[in-house]
């Protein structure tokens, strides 16, 4: 099961993240996504946990638990969609 994790504070890294949710199971990858030019932290990232229970305790036990001092947000990630590189998500154009 593919998690979504948001409201991290900018320093956390992908090994840290990891640490936070292995005790609730089996983690397969962590991400946190970086800005492409500067590098620096988004706010949130990916945790990835093959076992949707132990995926589902991690929820229930994270969701709205302060992590070095932010209360981090925890929920099933939705598919990613996939987009245009000029797509905007502005709806349908017609020029």
């Amino acid at each position: 099961m593919n998690l979504y994790v948001s409201n991290l504070m900018t320093q956390l890294r992908d090994e840290e993240l990891f640490d936070i949710f292995s005790p609730f199971g089996r983690v397969e990858s962590c991400k946190i996504i970086v800005d492409r030019y500067t590098g620096v932290s988004r706010g949130f990232g990916f945790v990835e946990m093959p076992e949707r229970e132990e995926a589902l305790t991690a929820i229930r036990e994270l969701e709205g638990k302060a992590i070095e001092g932010r209360q981090i947000s925890v929920s099933e990630a939705k598919p990613r969609v996939e987009r245009d590189r000029f797509d905007r998500g502005g709806g349908d154009r017609r020029y």
